[in-house]
């Protein structure tokens, strides 16, 4: 299942919300999970920031061939 932008963007804000707080466990969409340790969180939020900065990259749309016979 993949995740939109915005549900993304919505886990970050939680995650560092709940780091800044103090807090290592959060509940989000039903599941809840707790975090050993302040790397571990920022490790997760380290992540996310990484698949939204991939799912709101531009996808190609032209892509171009180049060949010879090799002379």
């Amino acid at each position: 299942m993949a995740l939109t932008s915005t549900e993304l963007e919505q886990m970050r804000d939680a995650l560092i919300r709940a780091r800044a707080k103090g807090t290592r466990e959060l509940q989000m969409n039903g599941e809840r999970v707790r975090y050993g340790s302040d790397a571990e969180m920022a490790a997760a939020i380290a992540d996310l920031e990484t698949r939204l900065r991939a799912a709101n990259r531009p996808r190609a749309n032209t892509i171009r061939f180049h060949s010879s016979k090799g002379f």
